[in-house]
């Protein structure tokens, strides 16, 4: 079997050491427009050798990871020179754009969207990880319209990644993923900046920085040639978020400036219920 990952960092890389452990058959064959994440990739084992976008029809599956707004662009000339029996998936964070983007291309049935609900702050193929999908959720949409052939491929492979399964529309990704996800990123960039530009003794953010500080501020060192066009394609929901977020800073602001402890107790505590909801999620 014939693998080619385009976008060979992270979840590409991490995806082609789960994959290459799986089948005993496996080509894993490279594209990346970072010469250095090639050189990187083939080092470490996790692509076997670079090819090029006119070597997309040996492929039998392509993973598409790279930035929501290359997939854009780039889908459907994948589309176009993929043979008829192979399978596309991506790996995006935006669903309903890419998937209106390809609706009426004839071989919209080799395509999965597909999102896996993983990864870290590093970046390129050195931060691949083999097992970092293992008891994570993937996400699929609009598995109606790929073929059952290949959709029962993809769900069974995914299975063997010990990964478990949800269906949601395009819209309702985008939606959730906005508020879940996208809004923790921007919280991020926006404490990381904050901190920055007010504090300007760097040794002082240093040494008075706890794991709660370094932990907040984690995301923030995600590439922003990434999460900027998310940002661009999500921005109804983002901003819907944006509104609500900065409402609650303003409550817990005025809480503060008025000494209404009480206030900031109960929203505190009112917030602990996330303790147990993400526990939750873990034991699922």
């Amino acid at each position: 079997m014939k693998l080619i990952i385009i976008g060979i960092g992270l979840i590409g890389g991490s995806m082609a050491k789960d994959l290459r452990r799986l089948f005993d058959d496996l080509e894993i064959y490279g594209i990346d427009h970072n010469t250095e994440h090639i050189k990187e990739a083939i080092a470490l084992g996790v692509i076997d050798r670079e090819v090029t976008m006119e070597d997309i029809s040996i492929a039998d599956l392509v993973i598409v990871s790279v930035p929501v707004k290359v997939i854009l662009n780039l889908l459907p000339q994948i589309l176009d020179k993929v043979k008829n029996s192979a399978l596309v998936w991506d790996v995006g964070s935006t669903k309903h754009a890419l998937c209106k983007s390809i609706k009426n291309h004839p071989k919209r049935d080799q395509f999965l969207a597909a999102h896996p609900i993983a990864g870290t702050e590093f970046s390129g193929p050195k931060a691949a990880i083999e097992g970092l999908f293992e008891g994570k959720p993937q996400i699929l949409c609009e598995t109606e319209k790929t073929r059952p052939d290949l959709l029962a491929w993809a769900e069974e492979t995914f299975s063997k990644m010990k990964m478990y399964l949800r269906e949601m529309t395009p819209k309702s990704h985008d939606k959730h993923m906005a508020y879940v996800s996208h809004l923790s990123h921007v919280s991020s960039f926006m404490l990381g900046k904050t901190v920055l530009e007010i504090e300007k003794d760097e040794q002082n953010i240093f040494d008075l920085a706890g794991s709660g500080f370094e932990s907040t501020v984690r995301l923030a060192k995600s590439s922003p040639d990434m999460w900027t066009p998310i940002f661009e394609q999500n921005k109804k929901y983002l901003i819907e978020s944006l509104d609500a977020y900065i409402d609650n800073l303003n409550h817990f602001k005025k809480a503060i400036a008025t000494d209404d402890h009480q206030a900031i107790y109960e929203q505190m505590k009112n917030t602990n219920q996330l303790t147990q909801i993400l526990n939750g999620i873990k034991i699922k």
